[in-house]
């Protein structure tokens, strides 16, 4: 683990390069593409023009969330039909969720689109409030960032990005998975206990205060396309994620009652259904559908335990294409 001075003890960017490294020069056993542009910056691909898999949406995962997340799969159930879960947990929740994981910086050049996550956006400040609240700033010459796009960067956009990170070109790295792909499936999926902490900092809550979190969410089945896609995937978490938090809160019970995704005006159809309604306009839907399907919290100050929420399998089974 890599330590600075002062209060930014982690860099979530040194610790992902370890992760990006090993998938770069171990290319062919993970199922990925390693690219290294004129200008120096790296790419590895992930899913747009390979076929990607288990052990790289895991590498992906955690290069989502700063090196400061452990990733784990199982098999489970969801009404006796076996699928796939991910597992996920961390010991630096604001960190690794809200200065990493979250899909905080939209990345546009030239025809370019894409959503941009990982620990870049810790030197890039995006949004700066976001780093304002957790009190967590980078500090590294390196910096890689996570792009859901079904198209490679190219120089230009590997340009723009390491400007906005104050780094040199060549020391960016990007990994890059379509939303519809085995990669994109899994680190959604892995993006569990993100919404929960997510949640809590919308509504206000102080989560560097949540000292440990660990959750699961199943693993969607690959649709055709990336609106599909982004349907299932969205509601592995909305109506089956479960998530655990600890944290020395009492102040939590303020709170609990606004965590999960049923409180949502928007709950209760899959979330394909929801974004068509809405003329696949996202400022149409509410954004507290955003939210983990059931939470755990286990509040240390004063000892107690809480629950709130409740996973729907039927409409997992729905959105999944089993029903």
């Amino acid at each position: 683990m890599v330590l600075h001075g002062g209060s930014n003890m982690i860099s979530v960017n040194e610790l992902a390069l370890e992760i990006f490294d090993n998938l770069a020069n171990y290319s062919e056993d993970f199922n990925v593409a390693y690219h290294e542009l004129d200008n120096g910056s790296k790419i590895v691909d992930c899913g747009v023009a390979v076929t990607g898999g288990y052990a790289a949406g895991r590498a992906f995962t955690e290069i989502c969330m700063g090196g400061l997340g452990e990733v784990n799969f199982r098999m489970g159930q969801i009404k006796q039909i076996p699928m796939p879960f991910i597992e996920v947990s961390t010991d630096f929740p604001a960190i690794s969720c809200l200065g990493a994981q979250k899909a905080g910086w939209t990345v546009k050049a030239g025809n370019f689109f894409a959503m941009g996550s990982g620990p870049a956006r810790a030197l890039a400040l995006k949004p700066k409030h976001t780093y304002e609240v957790i009190g967590y700033e980078d500090e590294s010459d390196d910096a890689v960032i996570a792009l859901e796009s079904d198209h490679l960067p190219n120089g230009e956009v590997m340009e723009k990005i390491a400007k906005e990170c104050g780094i040199e070109v060549a020391n960016l790295c990007a990994v890059v998975a379509p939303t519809a792909s085995i990669v994109g499936s899994i680190q959604v999926s892995g993006r569990c206990v993100e919404t929960a902490v997510y949640k809590l900092n919308e509504l206000g809550f102080d989560t560097k205060k949540i000292t440990a979190a660990i959750g699961c969410a199943p693993i969607p089945p690959v649709k055709k396309d990336a609106t599909q896609a982004m349907g299932t995937t969205n509601d592995a978490t909305i109506y089956h994620g479960q998530i655990n938090l600890t944290m020395r809160a009492p102040e939590i019970v303020d709170y609990l009652e606004k965590i999960p995704s049923n409180k949502s005006k928007g709950y209760g159809k899959p979330f394909y259904e929801i974004f068509k309604e809405a003329n696949f306009d996202f400022y149409q839907i509410d954004t507290s559908l955003f939210s983990p399907a059931e939470v755990t919290i286990n509040e240390l100050t004063e000892g107690k335990v809480y629950h709130v929420g409740a996973v729907n399998p039927d409409v997992v089974l729905k959105s999944f294409g089993y029903m």
